[in-house]
């Protein structure tokens, strides 16, 4: 293992996640067990957001030897907001969901959703949320659902594009319509900006028309993909506004009702998955940034600038949650001082 020393868990699995190429995964000691045929719910179409269901769709049917299949619906099983339920019921054995699209349902998970948490990068983002699936309160919200977090989308941070005049301050967004979702536009209209929850779909549209003069999106691939970039003038390169929680979820009964050895393989399959979205996300952005810089002004914010939009737009949105748990019967501070200070923790 000398030729190993000096190398990361993260780099190992991520040249693991590189070297996969078709039978990969069949090279690896089949793992035998009965026929297995799991339906996994999902919108929109595969894209880099989606790596981590691709890849463990792959991983389980050929380290199974075909036995252990999953069918992913993109929309297939139900719009985005139906999953959650769907698999409730019973009626799927897994599901990606976002907290953001029922924040009612989830109020302990949606703390993910907060603005400007200090998850500065996706390894960091993935710590922060697989400690998150493992707090109490977390397992015990997720249970009357008849369900357990499993993977991590790790999206990206959100970003600004948009029009009109390039915002060098707080100042600078006061009176400014922005799309911003959940936790993000609480955010926004704390620093005195107008925030809207515009389809993702109508982003460029309304980019192009006026009707928004910025638009939020996960960074850079989601930018890209909605071609915000093709209509705005500038960009937010470092403003970490926040992401949202989009776990992949596992029904508990079908999970109590696996072999032991298909439940080993599922565990394995959990950090080649994470890799996989995170690798994704990083080739998008060596494809976008080149292009962005030609179309957009690159703004950056100093230090102090970055303090002061957390001061005033943060700070207050994470202590209105607080009180808003509290009054539910949930510990609010616990659940918000766990991230913080999981967040800061050492990188194992």
């Amino acid at each position: 293992m000398s030729h190993l020393k000096g190398l990361s868990v993260v780099a190992i699995v991520a040249a693991s996640v590189v070297a996969w190429s078709g039978n990969a995964f069949a090279q690896a000691k089949i793992v035998d067990g009965p026929e297995v045929n799991w339906k996994l719910g999902a919108w929109g179409k595969p894209r880099a957001a989606t790596q981590n269901v691709e890849v463990l769709k792959k991983f389980m049917e050929e380290r199974t030897g075909g036995k252990f299949k999953i069918q992913i619906g993109y929309g297939s099983f139900g719009n985005p907001k139906e999953l959650l339920d769907s698999l409730k019921v019973g009626s799927l054995e897994m599901t990606n969901i976002c907290a953001s699209y029922h924040p009612e349902k989830l109020p302990v998970f949606s703390a993910l959703d907060l603005p400007f948490l200090p998850i500065p990068d996706l390894d960091t983002q993935e710590k922060v949320h697989l400690a998150f699936y493992k707090h109490p309160l977390i397992v015990k919200e997720f249970a009357a659902w008849n369900a357990m977090p499993y993977l991590s989308a790790v999206l990206p941070t959100n970003e600004f594009v948009g029009r009109g005049k390039a915002p060098k301050n707080i100042e600078d967004f006061k009176g400014m319509r922005v799309r911003a979702l959940a936790g993000m536009g609480e955010a926004m209209r704390k620093l005195g900006a107008v925030p809207t929850s515009v389809d993702a779909t109508e982003v460029y549209t309304s980019l192009e028309r006026g009707t928004v003069d910025a638009a939020a999106f996960p960074t850079t691939y989601a930018h890209q993909s909605y071609r915000t970039y093709e209509v705005g003038k500038w960009y937010t390169e470092n403003m970490n506004l926040g992401n949202v929680g989009c776990p992949t979820l596992i029904h508990t009964e079908q999970w109590a009702k696996l072999p032991q050895q298909y439940k080993d393989l599922l565990i394995e399959a959990q950090p080649l998955a994470h890799a996989a979205v995170k690798k994704a996300y990083r080739e998008a952005d060596e494809k976008n940034f080149p292009l962005f810089r030609k179309k957009l002004q690159f703004i950056k914010f100093t230090p102090d600038e970055l303090a002061a939009f957390r001061k005033a737009g943060g700070q207050p949105v994470w202590d209105e949650w607080v009180v808003k748990r509290d009054a539910q019967g949930i510990p609010g501070r616990e659940v918000l001082d766990f991230l913080l200070k999981t967040a800061a923790s050492p990188k194992s």
